[in-house]
């Protein structure tokens, strides 16, 4: 079987994927509020409605640039990106800034190489928002990663941030499949012979290498689990607990979520790979529970 490639087709696998990416999002967010935290910990959910972050609001930018233009125009991404900014979502203090100037008519280009000292930023923000680009080039893995490469410059320009964005879109392709989610040992395959060679990639590894290990503690121990912020730090755990749990949306969650460090982060780009395919839908509770997405974000063709 093939995934299907016209536009409704890959809207709707996006659209699942965003879902997914916010619930988990916001879902995650709700560990850094301290009347919430004790219940999580138990595993217990808090009262909605739990609000969603930056995570889901720059990848409801991605995919309404997708479904205007069927591919990744860079330009359209940073005016979305910049227009539709709420600072109250979360943002980093860079990335704050950067939209703001957008906003008020200066170049991206030359805003995102300028971060960092002219290194530009290897924050995870490109890697959190891209898995509903995945899910729409489910036919396409290695399109995915081109078109998420295409994605990232506009406020990630760092080697690292890029190739996290790429392996995040190339796992929630493979995700996606027609033929349902495959093993995780061919999950992480694929991701790692999709991307070029990184920090990033070594990780990607190290977390192949450690998919039988029953204690994400000690996983995340050693790939990290986004306390950093840094792709590096962040898209290898990640991907190890979705390629772990594959089709179980809930049990996803709660690995990826129980480790600590950028919990939204790290439970938006599971929660978004997982709902790539039709059996890592999340819970209908939970999605009752989310926010509901923006208005402005595209429902049909």
């Amino acid at each position: 079987m093939t995934a299907d490639s016209s536009s409704s087709g890959r809207l709707e696998r996006a659209l699942a994927s965003l879902r997914g990416l916010a619930v988990g999002d916001a879902l995650g967010s709700q560990f850094f509020v301290p009347a919430n935290y004790p219940l999580l910990k138990r595993r217990e959910l808090p009262a909605g409605p739990w609000q969603w972050t930056d995570d889901t609001e720059m990848a409801c930018s991605v995919v309404a640039v997708l479904a205007a233009h069927g591919r990744v125009d860079q330009d359209s991404l940073a005016r979305s990106f910049a227009e539709h900014h709420d600072f109250d979502r979360g943002y980093g203090p860079a990335v704050n800034r950067l939209l703001r100037l957008v906003r008020e008519g200066e170049d991206w280009r030359e805003l995102a190489a300028a971060l960092f000292n002219g290194q530009g930023s290897w924050g995870n923000g490109a890697a959190m928002r891209i898995a509903p680009l995945g899910a729409w080039y489910a036919d396409d893995p290695e399109q995915a990663t081109h078109q998420a490469e295409i994605s990232a410059y506009p406020t990630h320009q760092h080697r690292e941030a890029v190739v996290g964005a790429m392996a995040v879109a190339a796992a929630a392709a493979l995700a996606g499949s027609p033929d349902g989610p495959p093993s995780p040992e061919a999950l992480l395959d694929g991701v790692i012979a999709l991307v070029p060679k990184s920090a990033v990639g070594q990780g990607l590894r190290r977390a192949r290498d450690m998919l039988d290990y029953g204690d994400a503690g000690t996983v995340a121990a050693v790939l990290g689990c986004g306390r950093r912020t840094t792709a590096h730090d962040t898209v290898p755990f990640a991907l190890w607990s979705a390629a772990r749990s594959l089709g179980d949306f809930e049990a996803a969650f709660w690995t990826t979520a129980g480790v600590g460090g950028d919990v939204d982060t790290t439970c938006a780009i599971v929660g978004g790979v997982l709902a790539s395919g039709k059996a890592g839908t999340p819970p209908a509770g939970w999605v009752e529970r989310s926010e509901a997405l923006p208005d402005w974000v595209p429902t049909g063709p």
